[in-house]
C-alpha cells in the first residue's frame, strides 16, 4: 500500500459502529503516542538513576546504551549497509517475492521454540523474524514504498485504533466484547478504503487451510453465525461423514475430494467448539505416529530385518507395543 493510501486509512479512524468510538479512538492516538514516547523516556532515565548502569552500558561503556538496547536504529543501519554498494551479493540481489519462504520458515521456528519451551532459542528466533521485517522493509525503503518506520508507526497506531477501552471512552467488560469491537473497527476501516467490507476479508490465502479454517469460522462466529452448541458441529461432520462415503461409491474424483474438505470443515468446528487448535492437534498427531513408527523400525533393526520385509500384523504388534512404552504426553514430543 502506497504511503498516501494507508494515511488516508489512519485519518478516517476505526470505529465499532456505535457513535463516535472510532472518532474517540483516532482523536486520542496523537495523545497517546505522546505519552507513551514521553513515558519511555522518563523510564528510561529512572531506570538508569536507580540502576546506575545497565548491562549494556557496564560491557561497552556507552553513555547512551539505554537508548540503543531498545533501538531498531542499529538493525536498520546493518541492513542498508547489506543491500547497499559494497553490500553483500544475496542480500542485494533479494526481492520480497524470494524472501517469501524465509517468513514463513522463520514464523515456525518460533512456533516450535514455543512448543519446546525452549527460552533461548524463542529469543534466537524471534530474533531471526524481526530481521525479516528489517530485510523487507529496507527493500521497500529504496524504492520509497515505505520504511520500518512506517511499519512501527502502522501497528502503533493500529493498537490504538482498535482498543478504545483502553485508550478512548468505550467500556468492554469482557475478551468477548473486545473481540466483537475488534472486528467491528476492522470492518469500518476496509469500507473507509475500498467502500465495501466483509469480516472475513483480509484473511490470508497462503495460511495452512487447517488454520485459515478455524480463522473463518471464529470470524463468524463473533457476528452469531454459529452453532448453539458442539452438538450441532458434531451432527454436521456425521451429515458430511454422510456425504462422502455417498461419493465415494462414484468415479466423480472432483466430488469426493469436495467432500473430503467439507468433512476436514466440519471436523475444524468441532474442535473450535471443544477449544482445541486444529493445527496444533494435528501436529501432535503426526509426532505420535513418528514416534511409534520408528518404534517399529528400530525393532525391525534389532532384528536385523527390513521394515518393508514384515507383515502387516507384525507392524500392528509393534505399534501396539510402542504405544505402552511412552504415556500419550511424552509420544507426542517424538
Amino acid at each position: 500500500m502506497q504511503n498516501a493510501t494507508r494515511e488516508d486509512a489512519r485519518d478516517d479512524g476505526g470505529g465499532v459502529g456505535q457513535g463516535d468510538e472510532g472518532d474517540t479512538a483516532n482523536g486520542v492516538c496523537s495523545g497517546v503516542l505522546g505519552k507513551v514516547q514521553g513515558m519511555s523516556m522518563k523510564q528510561t532515565g529512572e531506570e538508569r538513576t536507580e540502576k546506575g548502569q545497565t548491562g549494556q552500558e557496564r560491557n561497552r561503556g556507552s553513555s547512551d546504551a539505554a537508548h540503543d538496547e531498545y533501538s531498531l536504529a542499529p538493525l536498520v543501519a546493518i541492513m542498508r549497509r547489506l543491500r547497499g554498494e559494497g553490500g553483500c551479493p544475496w542480500d542485494r540481489k533479494q526481492t520480497h517475492e524470494s524472501l517469501r519462504s524465509y517468513v514463513v520458515e522463520e514464523a515456525y521456528e518460533v512456533v516450535q521454540a514455543i512448543d519446546d519451551r525452549d527460552d533461548d532459542e524463542l529469543c534466537e528466533e524471534l530474533g531471526d523474524l524481526l530481521l525479516q521485517v528489517a530485510f523487507h522493509s529496507q527493500i521497500a525503503s529504496e524504492s520509497g514504498r515505505f520504511d520500518v518506520a512506517d511499519v512501527i508507526r502502522g501497528v502503533v497506531e493500529k493498537l490504538i485504533r482498535r482498543h478504545p477501552h483502553v485508550f478512548g471512552d468505550v467500556e468492554a467488560k469482557d475478551s468477548k466484547t473486545v473481540l466483537r469491537n475488534w472486528e467491528r473497527i476492522k470492518q469500518r476501516e476496509r469500507k473507509d478504503e475500498s467502500g465495501e467490507g466483509s469480516i472475513l476479508d483480509n484473511i490470508a490465502g497462503a495460511m495452512p487451510a487447517l488454520m485459515r479454517a478455524l480463522k473463518v469460522q471464529s470470524k463468524a462466529s463473533r457476528v452469531g453465525f454459529d452453532w448453539p452448541d458442539v452438538s450441532g458441529a458434531l451432527a454436521k461432520v456425521r451429515e458430511e461423514m454422510d456425504e462422502l462415503e455417498e461419493a465415494r461409491r462414484t468415479d466423480d474424483r472432483a466430488r469426493v475430494a469436495e467432500e473430503v474438505g467439507d468433512v476436514l470443515f466440519a471436523l475444524v468446528n468441532v474442535a473450535r467448539f471443544l477449544k482445541v487448535d486444529p493445527e496444533i492437534a494435528l501436529g501432535r498427531t503426526v509426532d505420535k505416529f513418528i514416534s511409534r513408527f520408528k518404534h517399529i523400525e528400530m525393532r525391525a533393526c534389532e532384528a536385523k530385518r527390513r521394515v518393508e520385509d514384515m507383515t502387516l500384523d507384525e507392524m500392528d504388534s509393534l505399534w501396539e507395543e510402542a504405544k505402552t512404552k511412552a504415556p500419550s504426553g511424552a509420544d507426542a514430543k517424538g
